[in-house]
């Protein structure tokens, strides 16, 4: 796997942080940029399933909850490997000395099928073999004031992610969309609309938060699985976040501290709804909420920014 290969390789962590680079004017890291031709052509198989997120909207939770559904709630087999290992980030190029077979493109045709892949990319930029195969996709949408502030720490403790500068120069970029993989606001609704069209179950953190029974069962009729009522019980009981927070296999604790440092902020922070009143100012809240009224306007898609 993954981490053994690096063990074994040698590689040495002298990580600096990526630049950044645009593909269709959307940032990505200037890495993911020149392997874009890549991506782009990756091929997608009918059985594909994918698990399409803004970054820091409940992915890995929903990566979790997926896979302990494949595996009809056998921890052991969830265990297996740790969840990046488990599902390739199909655009994602780790490090600069990483030998052939690290991008996620080359790990996922390395992958068996039925193959369980993962993206953050907006819509229009997902590799066109997905609508062509016309495969499944699972959308998790979080709300923009919570995810703004689960991005900044991901920033911070992610050591090869761009800097994120302080809390104030992060909140313009983030309001602007100059932060990795875009505005918020085009990638929720780009996505909103495409589930009109192709194969889409659209998700919502807060949701799944709210009533975790009802949302899995969304998951299960989307998979077209069956779970006896036991089971189903122990998926919601694993994929719980203070007991992923626990589980090595989920929480990111694999990766040396070079690219994750859980010193400066855990992978799995707190996993709540309404955070972001810890940290918005008032004048912050309003300049927010006047600019989310405007980028907003016009959609049908809405939030709860608190349970």
């Amino acid at each position: 796997m993954f981490m053994e290969k690096m063990k074994d390789l040698k590689v040495t962590w002298n990580m600096t942080r990526y630049e950044v680079d645009e593909v269709e004017g959307i940032p990505l890291t200037k890495k993911m940029c020149d392997r874009w031709n890549e991506t782009w052509a990756f091929q997608a198989k009918p059985d594909d399933l994918l698990i399409a997120t803004y970054a820091k909207a409940g992915t890995t939770w929903t990566q979790e909850i997926v896979d302990m559904i494949q595996n009809d709630g056998d921890l052991e087999k969830c265990k297996r490997a740790s969840t990046f290992e488990r599902h390739p980030f199909i655009e994602w190029v780790l490090h600069e000395h990483t030998p052939t077979g690290f991008t996620g493109v080359e790990q996922a045709e390395a992958m068996p099928s039925p193959r369980t892949l993962k993206t953050h990319l907006p819509v229009q930029l997902v590799p066109p073999s997905f609508w062509e195969k016309n495969c499944k996709i699972i959308y998790v949408a979080r709300n923009a004031k919570d995810n703004l502030v689960s991005y900044y720490h991901f920033h911070r403790m992610n050591q090869i992610m761009p800097e994120p500068g302080t809390w104030e120069e992060f909140f313009e970029k983030y309001l602007t969309g100059k932060v990795l993989w875009g505005s918020w606001y085009d990638h929720v609704k780009g996505w909103w609309e495409a589930k009109d069209h192709y194969r889409i179950l659209y998700l919502f953190y807060e949701d799944i938060k709210e009533n975790p029974r009802r949302e899995i069962q969304k998951v299960l009729q989307f998979l077209e699985k069956d779970l006896e009522k036991e089971v189903l019980d122990k998926i919601i009981h694993y994929t719980q976040f203070d007991i992923m927070k626990e589980n090595p296999m989920a929480n990111y604790t694999t990766l040396p501290p070079e690219i994750l440092d859980h010193s400066i902020s855990p992978f799995m922070r707190k996993g709540i709804v309404g955070d972001w009143k810890n940290h918005f100012t008032v004048a912050q809240n309003e300049r927010f909420d006047a600019d989310y009224k405007q980028k907003m306007a016009g959609t049908s898609l809405t939030f709860r920014m608190e349970l």
